[in-house]
């Protein structure tokens, strides 16, 4: 009974106030709401065998560079709150009667709003909208509740868990929580409460919570919901709080922001809740990482690979096998790659494991959770699918945000019967991958460049293609070498001739720069475009007579273009009389 969730009240009944309603009150003002960081490394390429796969991933990944990626990782603060009345009930808290929207568990009891009021004769999106606009705009809003007198004797610290056999949820959304701990002053017991049987809690639990918090272990309880305590320390996330509370309280992120196509300022759209969600860390996050270096440090962790491939333990883990796994492993082999499995090592191996990797390369799963632990320089490799880029993809972000690292991954293709035909979520799950031979070729061409080695390629469509890959990430220097190496391939060729540009503009060689781009106009000159890009590279070299040819030709082959071009610049416009 206790477990059970009316979402047909109004929502102002439903969920919680953090201003005004009774049963939370902050232990203190808050240090900070969000501030900004430098983002991760977060790219995504296409790998798929299949033409009509392929264009899907690339329109997906063009829609999410373009629309729904910030340009700095925004951390969210999570502090100490006391609560009255506070009932964990699933795995969502509720205090005084009315559900708490913190954080990813917020995140879920709005989706799980929407959901169960479909075809119940109202929008139920549209009704969250306005009652999030509602409380934004009240002014009332703006100052927090917070806590008077003496943390009451006894209080324990309790922390909702989505479960305690996942191992993603469990890292990203509890385990730092006790990070709070000594935050809150609290001396009592800590509770993790969750929902599932008890018998399906994993071993990793406890075995995380005794090497990073030891001076803790005493104190844990691990309790099922429901649950109930009359007064109790919780964390709260701001999260969701962003747009519930007016800006006075927590600020404006538009500066950050992409377009409005998916992100409407502070208008709570379920989009824009999923794209905040994507580009944002909770506090807690940091400092986990941080105990967990502090953990490893001055330790002899030296027999561990720099260069892995992270496969599965049959026995511990959801099995999904990928087709085209033995290919890999034996590529990655040549190169220094020992195949390893998460589930075998302690929580301390697999700390060091991140912090000291090169390269990480594995198939979608939980366990790109460590990424937390990565150092900066480490290349994160995931092989998914249009599936796991549409469903999964966004949830790791927020670990490489943490950690800073380079977030690289390749969507191929579905190993199923038809792999042009996408499975049903709800059905079938998150399904393996398949990666076909061209696939398993690219992706060796990204790890060998990346590793420091440049590979000979026979097509300029491949060399424009990894060429490009390394601009995304940043390996501009790499870029030119490798079209250093394959010097000449790019002549009548448009798609390589731009490559080489945008590389050899990254790294400020504007001679090379527009050499690549006379190329590319040369390649197809019924491109203006190109042109125009090459009068202006020619400013930049101060090549008075590229600026005069290119003007003359602009004028003579596109005039309407050469008007535009020159309307409100008379400096071009003196060049071309």
């Amino acid at each position: 009974m206790y477990n059970q969730i009316d979402f047909t009240q109004n929502p102002n009944d439903l969920f919680l106030n953090p201003a005004r309603d009774p049963g939370l009150s902050f232990l203190k003002e808050p240090e900070f709401i969000w501030r900004a960081h430098d983002p991760a490394v977060i790219k995504g390429f296409a790998a798929s065998a299949h033409a009509s796969i392929g264009h899907r991933i690339e329109g997906f990944l063009t829609i999410t560079e373009r629309h729904k990626t910030f340009d700095k990782a925004i951390e969210i603060n999570t502090v100490p709150v006391l609560l009255r009345d506070a009932w964990f009930r699933k795995s969502h808290v509720v205090a005084s009667g009315k559900f708490i929207l913190s954080g990813a568990s917020g995140i879920r009891l709005l989706n799980r709003y929407c959901w169960k009021n479909q075809g119940a004769g109202r929008d139920p999106e549209q009704v969250l909208r306005a009652f999030f606009a509602q409380s934004a705009a009240d002014p009332e809003n703006a100052v927090l509740s917070l806590m008077t007198g003496a943390l009451p004797q006894g209080l324990g610290f309790a922390i909702e868990c989505r479960n305690t056999f996942n191992y993603y949820h469990f890292l990203t959304e509890s385990l730092g929580q006790l990070c709070l701990v000594a935050d809150s002053g609290v001396q009592g017991p800590i509770y993790f409460h969750y929902p599932n049987q008890s018998d399906k809690t994993r071993s990793f639990v406890m075995d995380f919570v005794e090497q990073l918090f030891p001076e803790l272990v005493h104190r844990i309880r691990f309790e099922r919901a429901p649950w109930h305590h009359d007064a109790v320390i919780s964390p709260f996330n701001f999260a969701n709080a962003y747009f519930q509370l007016p800006e006075s309280v927590v600020g404006n992120l538009d500066d950050h922001a992409p377009s409005d196509q998916y992100w409407q300022g502070r208008v709570a759209t379920r989009s824009a809740q999923s794209v905040l969600s994507m580009n944002s860390f909770d506090a807690s996050l940091k400092k986990l990482r941080a105990r967990a270096l502090a953990a490893i440090a001055g330790k002899d962790f030296g027999y561990l690979p720099k260069r892995f491939w992270v496969g599965r333990d049959e026995g511990k883990s959801r099995l999904r096998k990928m087709d085209g796994e033995d290919e890999i492993l034996e590529m990655l082999g040549l190169f220094g790659f020992v195949s390893v499995a998460f589930e075998r090592l302690s929580p301390l191996e697999q700390i060091a494991l991140l912090a000291n990797a090169e390269m990480m390369v594995s198939y979608h799963g939980a366990g790109f959770a460590n990424m937390l632990f990565a150092n900066p320089e480490a290349y994160i490799v995931e092989l998914g699918t249009l599936q796991t880029a549409t469903f999964r993809w966004g949830d790791f972000w927020r670990c490489a945000h943490v950690s800073g690292c380079r977030y690289i991954s390749f969507f191929a293709d579905y190993n199923t019967v038809n792999p042009e035909v996408d499975p049903h979520f709800s059905n079938d799950g998150i399904v393996p991958v398949r990666l076909s031979q061209s696939g398993l070729a690219q992706v060796m061409s990204f790890i060998v460049m990346a590793l420091g080695k440049t590979p000979q390629l026979n097509r300029a469509e491949d060399v424009a293609r990894l060429g490009r890959q390394m601009v995304a990430v940043g390996a501009f220097r790499r870029a030119a070498e490798l079209f250093e190496k394959h010097h000449g391939l790019e002549v009548g060729n448009l798609d390589l001739s731009l490559a080489r540009a945008e590389a050899y503009e990254k790294l400020g060689q504007y001679t090379e720069q527009l050499a690549s781009l006379y190329c590319a106009y040369r390649a197809d000159p019924s491109r203006w475009g190109t042109l125009v890009q090459v009068i202006w590279c020619a400013r930049k070299t101060n090549d008075l007579e590229t600026i005069r040819a290119g003007l003359a030709v602009l004028r003579e082959a596109f005039p309407e273009r050469f008007q535009a071009f020159v309307k409100d610049r008379p400096w071009f416009q003196k060049l071309a009389d």
